[in-house]
Formats: C-alpha cells, structure tokens, sequence
C-alpha cells in the first residue's frame, strides 16, 4: 500500500488556476504549479501524468463550474437569468472565468486528451431543449442573446483582471429583451 496523496486533485488544480489566471497559461508549467502549492513536481506528474492534461482537466472543472448555473437557468425557462448567469458567475470566480473565457482550449492544451471531447454538450442541450420548449424561436437568436452578447460583455473586463460591473447586467438585459420574444 502506497503513502496516501499529500495534496488533493483539487489543490493542484486550483494552483494551476491561480498560476494560469495570474501570468497565463504559458506560465502553467509543472514546475510553477508545483512551486505554488508547495508540492514536488513528481506529484504533480504521478496525479495527472502531463501538463496537457493538468490544464484539460483544469479547464473542464471550470466550464462544468460555469455551466451548471447557466444549464439550471435554461431548465427553469428563464433565457434571461442564463444569459445574466455569466456576468454574475465572472464576480464570483473572477479566476476561473478568466481561464475559461480568456483562453481556448488550444492556448492551454497542446494535445486535447479525448476523455474531454464533448465539453459543451450540457450547455447545447440545454440550449437546444429550451428551443424545443419555446417553437417559433429563432435558436440562432437565442444563443446570441444567452452565450454571445453575455461573453462579449464581459470578456474586456476579464482582460483587464476586474469582474463585469453591474452595468455589465442592464446591457445585457436590454439586449436579451430587444432579441428575444416575450
């Protein structure tokens, strides 16, 4: 029987997330993760094997986090409340937000593990459902109002390292009423 993990995936996660919001994903090597949570690099590659995969599985951690808020709004039938789901979310997760709307996958990943493929398939479901719910909306405006006018919203907010103001919230309001039908 092996010694038990000192650090859990979780902590070597969010030292990669600190590391990849403050300096980039180029910064996330082993060594700087390894450095910040105070482990040595050996544990780091005996829990995920690679940095590929150290910052797929990161990455997907944070795109389930935000997703489920925005899957939940979509469920209840409120476009409005999963459009302003992101915005919201940005305040409380400043980091992960910055990670998964400043960079894609490709900055981050050299070689997506497969296991993670289908990343969006909660959040296109649910788009699609509500769509389904709703006949006569037009889905393409539905995901402008819900996924593109909330990330364009926030995303230079992100890139300055300061959460959306609540003024982010009116615009993106406004625009879901004026896309969207009653």
């Amino acid at each position: 029987m092996g010694r038990p993990a000192k650090f859990t995936e979780d902590q070597i996660l969010d030292a990669a997330l600190a590391v990849t919001a403050e300096d980039g994903p180029a910064a996330a090597t082993i060594g700087a993760i390894a450095t910040r949570l105070g482990a040595p690099s050996g544990s780091i590659y005996h829990r995920f094997g690679s940095r590929d995969l150290l910052l797929a599985t990161l990455w997907t951690r944070c795109a389930h986090r935000f997703q489920e808020g925005f899957v939940a709004a979509l469920a209840a039938g409120d476009a409005e409340s999963a459009a302003l789901h992101t915005p919201r979310w940005c305040r409380a997760h400043l980091d992960e937000a910055a990670v998964l709307l400043l960079y894609r996958r490709q900055d981050l990943v050299g070689e997506w593990p497969d296991r993670f493929a289908d990343l969006n398939r909660d959040s296109t479901d649910a788009l699609n459902a509500f769509a389904d719910r709703h006949p006569g909306l037009d889905h393409e405006r539905l995901v402008f109002a819900t996924v593109d006018v909330p990330y364009g919203a926030v995303r230079r907010h992100l890139l300055a390292r300061r959460p959306p103001p609540p003024t982010v919230d009116i615009l993106i309001t406004t625009a879901c009423r004026a896309v969207l039908p009653p």
